[in-house]
């Protein structure tokens, strides 16, 4: 059998084996082909087994563990720093004597000379300014200074003003509350301590004494002229008693008259003149003091300059003594009382410690007033409910302010114990309590897959966390209370 050119036996078997590979291919993409949509079939899901498999899982309760530990419960509120005791201070008269200038401008208009300082701490005898060049002392009395006080005057104020310049060292001779010669002597012994003249009498005065001094000579001088007539009259009686004067007796009757008259101006005129004298001599005039019931006291705010006339208010004076003044909500408030300790911090760390002094509405308890934790109530639940959201005002006693001294109208967090556990106790979130219809606590307390009810005393309550007793249960710590559903 002949073949054509070129087809010869190694030729065919070329070709059948090429067929082979090519089915072999084939049959590989067919398997391969079907693999993947077995695999996409079982992957594929229907649009309610997708959302089957999105949903959330069921809700179950929220728990956190109960907790064994130490609890103090604390007031935290923020106040304000201040100095105690505010006052007005204010000048009771004029500085110096006489409503008009004399020869050397005592009595002129009053202006202030040197002004007060603020923020400047008082002590007794000091000088708080001069007007007109004289001083204004401060010092300590009860009996606020309201006239001049001189020779003659007698009063609390006196007594006050005696006590006072004892304890500057100048002896007034007695407390006794009558102004003497010895009280005159240590007032002007005083005011040249300070480098001033004490206030001596007036020119006017002065001129008022002379007149008073000469109308009693001149009473004094008709008195004696009159006598002199008498004995004139006398012996010429004498001389001619041979010869009877039908008017003799009617002229010493007026010649009586006269002698009494005579003596009766020459009594008022020395009356006048003693009175006078009483009142005459060194004073202090209303203006040269303030009396302060307590020092040493603090310069607190200043309203007049120099040149201004200190006609009305020159000032505030408070104590030295440092307070923090606070509101905290009426429910906080009940839990605090007079004497509590409190622990003050300004905005830079900062530190002292205070004592709660007045509790609500300026109420002292200190005094026995009934402050907001003690008073009982006269209102009705709502009234009582809207009162427990109020702010209330406390005010906190510094004995040894240390930094707080230099922080006036400075802002600090006052934190006040209210109270501590008595040891470690069980606490759980206040979000944990439950009330039941009863009116009696209860915590949610989550064992195994159930949640069981247990009732409970509740104690102490700090920063959301509360002290709970088991009430005919059992609750221990690690357990876990339901806080949220």
């Amino acid at each position: 059998m002949s073949h054509p050119e070129g087809a010869g036996p190694s030729r065919v078997g070329s070709r059948i084996g090429s067929g082979r590979r090519r089915l072999g291919v084939v049959v590989s993409a067919v398997v391969l082909v079907g693999a993947g949509g077995w695999f996409a079939g079982t992957q594929v899901q229907s649009p309610a087994d997708a959302a089957a498999s999105h949903r959330a899982p069921k809700a179950g309760p929220v728990t956190v563990s109960v907790v064994r530990q130490s609890l103090t419960a604390s007031v935290v509120a923020t106040g304000s720093v201040e100095f105690a005791s505010p006052r007005p201070l204010s000048l009771a008269g004029p500085v110096g004597s006489g409503a008009s200038a004399g020869a050397d401008g005592e009595g002129a208009e009053q202006r202030v000379t040197k002004a007060p300082v603020a923020g400047t701490k008082i002590k007794e005898g000091d000088v708080l300014m001069t007007v007109n060049g004289r001083p204004v002392f401060a010092l300590g009395g009860s009996v606020p200074m309201y006239r001049a006080l001189g020779p003659g005057t007698s009063g609390d104020d006196v007594t006050q003003l005696q006590k006072a310049l004892k304890r500057l060292g100048f002896d007034p001779g007695g407390t006794g509350g009558t102004y003497g010669q010895g009280t005159a002597t240590a007032v002007a012994d005083w005011y040249k301590s300070k480098g001033y003249d004490a206030q001596e009498p007036s020119p006017t005065d002065q001129q008022q004494l002379g007149s008073l001094e000469q109308a009693v000579s001149a009473a004094q001088e008709t008195l004696l002229t009159t006598n002199s007539g008498a004995g004139t009259a006398s012996s010429s009686e004498t001389g001619s008693s041979s010869s009877p004067n039908p008017q003799s007796s009617t002229d010493k009757q007026v010649h009586e008259i006269q002698v009494k008259s005579a003596q009766k101006a020459l009594d008022l005129a020395n009356g006048a003149l003693s009175s006078f004298k009483a009142t005459y001599g060194t004073k202090v005039p209303a203006g040269e003091v303030v009396f302060l019931p307590k020092l040493p006291a603090r310069l607190d705010k200043v309203s007049v300059k120099t040149g201004d006339t200190p006609s009305a208010q020159i000032g505030t004076v408070t104590s030295s003594d440092v307070v923090v003044q606070a509101a905290v909500p009426g429910t906080d408030a009940q839990l605090l009382r007079h004497g509590m300790t409190a622990r003050l911090t300004t905005a830079d760390g900062k530190s002292a410690q205070g004592t709660v002094d007045v509790v609500a509405d300026g109420s002292d308890s200190s005094s026995g007033t009934e402050s907001a934790a003690t008073a009982p109530s006269t209102t009705d639940d709502t009234n009582s409910a809207a009162d427990s959201t109020a702010a209330v005002q406390v005010r906190i006693t510094v004995p040894e302010p240390g930094p707080l001294a230099g922080e006036a109208e400075a802002a600090v967090k006052v934190t006040i114990k209210v109270g501590a556990s008595d040891g470690k106790v069980l606490t759980v979130p206040m979000a944990a309590i439950h009330t039941s219809s009863d009116g009696r606590a209860r915590v949610k307390v989550e064992r195994g897959d159930a949640v069981t009810d247990v009732h409970v005393t509740v104690g102490l309550s700090a920063a959301g966390i509360v002290e709970v007793k088991p009430d005919g249960g059992t609750l221990e710590a690690g357990e876990r209370v339901v806080v949220g559903e």
